[in-house]
């Protein structure tokens, strides 16, 4: 424990206040429930893979956690549940469906995990560097919140980006359509 004290002395040192770490599952339920309340729409959460870039934007904490990547995942999505205001939309990578084990060893595993994990949510794969340059596009007027893991397979990060929970998709349309003028 002394040396993990150590460790996250030297990382807020290094990151100011955009950085800490954390050893569990309880510790990152705690941090998404501290911040939850200030979330809302159009905020993200990202449950990020080892190799997932570190921001140098303002709008952007980083949260390196030796938790498991879909420990991480279950626990910020039951988190965020517990809540009514908001909802997670689910992004993952279009890569990820097409890498082989041959390629990255226990990709397959992970993925069958990933399904269970996100239940029978809706999820909208784009390419990784869509979703990067969507992230960073969005730090530059909401916060995001980036809990990094040590998973080493390549594009397993999932993107939360939160929407209101208790507006619908379907109302909102119906909204922007009353809001066309007259033909």
């Amino acid at each position: 424990m002394k040396h993990v004290s150590i460790i996250s002395l030297m990382l807020v040192a290094i990151c100011g206040a955009s950085c800490f770490a954390v050893d569990d599952t309880a510790e990152i339920t705690r941090k998404v429930e501290q911040e939850l309340p200030l979330m809302g729409q159009r905020n993200w959460i990202v449950i990020a893979d080892a190799a997932y870039p570190w921001h140098s934007r303002a709008g952007v904490e980083t949260v390196l956690t030796n938790a498991d990547h879909l420990s991480v995942l279950r626990a910020v999505l039951k988190t965020i549940g517990r809540t009514k205001h908001v909802r997670p939309n689910v992004y993952t990578t279009t890569e990820l469906p097409i890498i082989s084990d041959a390629d990255a060893a226990g990709i397959k595993a992970y993925r069958d995990e990933l399904t269970k994990a996100l239940e029978k949510r809706i999820i909208t794969a784009l390419p990784q560097e869509e979703l990067f340059t969507t992230v960073a596009k969005a730090s530059e007027s909401v916060r995001v919140l980036v809990i990094k893991t040590k998973m080493t397979l390549p594009y397993t990060s999932v993107f939360l980006q939160l929407d209101s929970a208790y507006w619908s998709d379907d109302a909102e349309r119906k909204l922007r359509e009353g809001l066309k003028p007259a033909k």
